[in-house]
């Protein structure tokens, strides 16, 4: 039994290392037309339906997590808030970043909680870990054949929300801030994804954290509700964990607008009756 949750998001930027490689582009060449010889690329192979880079051409730049520690009474899972933030610091370099991720899964043997990761931020960090040549030896030998980090229908070990909430594509496969609007839960705010190498190149890594950490809070509110539908949580339970959030919220600036957002998209309901 696990006895911690991680709930995580990564944000990338396109890898334009890979272009003399893959494209045949000179070192010369200016990050626009790398980045833009890329995203052709993409374009090309998927007869022009997406432009949206493969797994190893992304470049990690934000880490972001929220981790509770799990505690079991009678037979129901209690979530106890410890921290919500971004690996590593403003200049935290990608083999940082990603090497920090994987050694704090070795740490602290979490349960994973994400939206999208099975098929996206895990797929990237492996990739992006063997381009730095760092090992993962925990998060590949942890459990057995049917339960670990890497079986698909594993739940307990990660939770892909996007997977688990579309019974693994036997409904359809929504969007976040889709089921967010749906549970009046806030959703993206003021910055999206389609923003994140923009904001990269004007040097705001500060502003991708803040975002990617409120992308998180999205994802364990959208799990919490979950949890508490499949009768794993009670409802005194589930209460309490957004309360301990609602607190947390009060300790940063970007949370507070998230909050103030939460009780607007609620309609001033956030706790569950």
């Amino acid at each position: 039994m696990l006895n911690s949750l991680l709930v995580f998001d990564i944000e990338t930027i396109p890898d334009v290392n890979s272009c003399k490689n893959l494209l045949n582009i000179s070192d010369d060449s200016s990050v626009e037309e790398k980045r833009d010889a890329l995203t052709k690329y993409h374009l090309e192979i998927t007869n022009g339906q997406n432009s949206f880079l493969r797994q190893p051409f992304h470049l990690v730049v934000v880490i972001s997590f929220l981790l509770c520690n799990i505690s079991y009474q009678s037979g129901y899972e209690v979530f106890t808030l410890q921290e919500i933030r971004s690996g590593g610091t403003l200049n935290s370099s990608e083999k940082e970043l990603v090497k920090g991720f994987f050694n704090y899964i070795s740490e602290k043997k979490p349960r994973l909680v994400s939206f999208n990761g099975r098929t996206f931020d895990i797929p990237v960090l492996k990739y992006r870990a063997m381009v730095h040549g760092i090992q993962a030896e925990y998060f590949h030998k942890a459990g057995d054949k049917w339960n670990s980090y890497n079986q698909r229908y594993s739940s307990d070990w990660h939770c892909d929300l996007l997977e688990s909430l579309s019974d693994f594509g036997a409904s359809a496969r929504v969007k976040m801030n889709e089921v967010c609007a749906a549970f009046n839960l806030p959703g993206k705010i003021g910055v999206d994804g389609s923003q994140v190498m923009g904001l990269y190149d004007s040097g705001k890594i500060q502003e991708i954290r803040d975002y990617c950490e409120t992308d998180v809070i999205n994802t364990y509110l959208i799990y919490l509700r979950f949890m508490h539908h499949q009768g794993r949580i009670t409802t005194e339970s589930y209460n309490k964990s957004v309360e301990e959030l609602l607190l947390e919220c009060e300790k940063k600036e970007y949370l507070k607008k998230f909050k103030e957002e939460w009780q607007i998209t609620c309609g001033g309901k956030i706790l569950l009756p």
